[in-house]
């Protein structure tokens, strides 16, 4: 095969060859043609941040760029150190290799339909149906011993400092209001002391978010079917899963919140989890409270972090 995966000096280049699959589908193909696998009907999903296939009903190819390597990483050891230890089906590798120094994950397809097109229409009861199972599900996820992901970098305490030093230029820079500038070195000295920095680590997914789960009906209830992408797990402190959810789903309704916390282990929340948790969400590496905080007008319902946080994590 002559076709060759090229390496990118940026991230826009990349994006606009993974855009264009006519440039690597054929590659995609051929690796898969290596292992003896059907290539009859090949579909490229379009989202994502890695060049994805499906091969017939039941498998799919994940090709990561050299660039996101620590993605592979983190999603090959995350589905062997999960594998058998959940109650919610998670994709099982069935090959992996590497073409031109990009390393690529053929992968079991789960059945099930994606969150992102169910939640908007659910109603309110099934909605915190789901967030008890989403939080039971990270507890459980957490429970499952660290093996060889305890090696992934960056590590917990490293990681927060770093994000503690770069947290106010970011928001700065992403257009946060000044009433929620302004209180937010007081969140990062509070911080300091309530987010443990050599506490004993757990998996930590990192985006427990509609996109990436599935769901199924039985009897006109919904249920979690399925989780999948692990390409951006690290290992640290528990609560910072609670993120997504709490941001994308619960979307400050005290039955969600309350569903949600419970699910994961936690009774009603107290002034300190809420402030840890805010802290939490300001110091996420996806952290964008303009575009993540799922509140209707609550830029104007709330008028510092402390009011923010209650409103967030309301009930």
């Amino acid at each position: 095969m002559s076709m060759k995966l090229p390496h990118f000096a940026d991230a826009d280049s990349f994006l606009a060859f993974r855009s264009d699959p006519r440039q690597w589908l054929g590659i995609a193909l051929d690796i898969a043609r290596s292992h003896g696998l059907d290539i009859s009907a090949p579909h490229v999903f379009a989202t994502g941040t890695n060049l994805v296939v499906g091969l017939s009903e039941k498998l799919i190819l994940k090709i990561f760029p050299p660039q996101l390597g620590a993605q592979f990483v983190s999603e090959r050891g995350s589905l062997a150190q999960l594998a058998g230890r959940l109650h919610l089906p998670i994709p099982e590798i069935v090959a992996e290799g590497e073409r031109d120094g990009w390393p690529y994950l053929v992968i079991t397809r789960l059945a099930g339909t994606l969150g992102s097109e169910v939640w908007p229409q659910l109603a309110e009861a099934q909605k915190e149906r789901l967030l008890r199972q989403i939080g039971e599900t990270i507890a459980a996820v957490q429970r499952a011993p660290l093996g060889p992901l305890a090696e992934i970098e960056p590590r917990w305490d490293a990681f927060m400092r770093a994000q503690m030093q770069g947290c106010k230029a970011r928001h700065m820079r992403l257009g946060l209001a000044p009433k929620f500038l302004e209180g937010l070195d007081d969140l990062l000295r509070d911080a300091a002391k309530l987010i443990p920095m050599d506490a004993p680590p757990v998996i930590l997914g990192g985006e427990y978010i509609p996109q990436n789960f599935l769901l199924a009906c039985h009897d006109d209830q919904w249920s979690l079917a399925g989780l999948f992408d692990f390409g951006d797990v690290l290992t640290g402190w528990r609560d910072y899963d609670l993120l997504g959810p709490g941001a994308f789903m619960a979307a400050g309704r005290p039955g969600r919140v309350r569903s949600l916390l419970e699910g994961f282990g936690y009774a009603k929340p107290d002034y300190a989890l809420k402030r840890r948790l805010m802290a939490l969400m300001l110091l996420h590496r996806a952290s964008d409270l303009n575009s993540h905080v799922c509140i209707e007008g609550w830029q104007d319902r709330a008028n510092d972090l402390v009011e923010l946080q209650d409103l967030i994590w309301a009930g």
